[in-house]
């Protein structure tokens, strides 16, 4: 399989870290001028030297239009288009029941996780991918798949971002394919009051790989989704996740 990406432009939003981070080194690594975009511009720095291969940034509220327009301008004005676009960066602000979360705080999970890889799309989509095709591959969740009793908020979002990309798929076809990546839990900093002193193990347990997920694991997919490996698919919602959503003994 040719897991190449030579002569095309990547940009990754929350790409300073965790699994942004490791599909951003991977793009790089497979050939692809990388583009990548966080709130923090020291954390932003520090991304771009380690992932190297002439990476580039741009700090930004993902969940901003105008910070998307000026990294999505900056990408073109740099690298000449944007063949690539991993909608990555998240929130989850809130834990708890779902009936009881406050509306500032759900406002902001649904603004960073739905709505931004909406509109991130959109200008992609209106700017280059139309005339040109790429490949857009939004981050969702194996929680968006199932319930949860402290997370449904979260949940709820990347649910509705696996039906986002169901629906962008046709949409776009057939010069842009769309999927979406479904974690299981991955061992990021993110997501670690999940797994941190010994909780991780109970889930690893549970899972019939018998192991968490490492952000090389969702890098590969991406990877592959975005080479040509997976130039006939689009509209699918790939889960990794040890086999959680089938194991006979399930945790949460």
């Amino acid at each position: 399989m040719d897991l190449r990406l030579d002569g095309k432009t990547a940009l990754i939003t929350g790409g300073s870290r965790g699994i942004g981070k490791a599909i951003a080194s991977s793009f790089a690594e497979a050939g692809a001028k990388v583009f990548i975009t966080s709130r923090k511009a020291d954390a932003c720095e520090h991304a771009a030297a380690e992932i190297g291969h002439g990476c580039e940034w741009l700090a930004g509220n993902a969940g901003s239009p105008d910070d998307a327009d000026r990294a999505i301008d900056t990408c073109i004005d740099r690298f000449g288009g944007v063949d690539i676009l991993v909608n990555n960066a998240a929130t989850n602000p809130y834990a708890g029941p779902l009936i009881d979360a406050d509306l500032p705080r759900w406002q902001k999970t649904l603004d960073v996780n739905l709505t931004a890889p909406l509109f991130w799309t959109q200008k992609v989509w209106n700017r280059y991918q139309k005339e040109n095709g790429g490949v857009v591959i939004n981050i969702s969740s194996v929680g968006g798949l199932s319930t949860n009793p402290i997370l449904g908020a979260y949940d709820v979002t990347k649910s509705a971002l696996i039906h986002m990309t169901k629906q962008l798929a046709p949409e776009l076809a057939p010069g842009v394919r769309v999927n979406a990546i479904c974690p299981g839990l991955v061992k990021t900093d993110f997501a670690k009051a999940l797994w941190e002193d010994g909780k991780g193990d109970q889930v690893a347990q549970a899972y019939p790989l018998n192991r968490l997920g490492e952000v090389d694991d969702i890098a590969g997919a991406a990877l592959y989704l975005a080479a040509d490996t997976g130039s006939w698919i689009t509209g699918q919602i790939l889960v990794l996740d040890g086999g959680g959503l089938v194991a006979f003994n399930k945790v949460g």
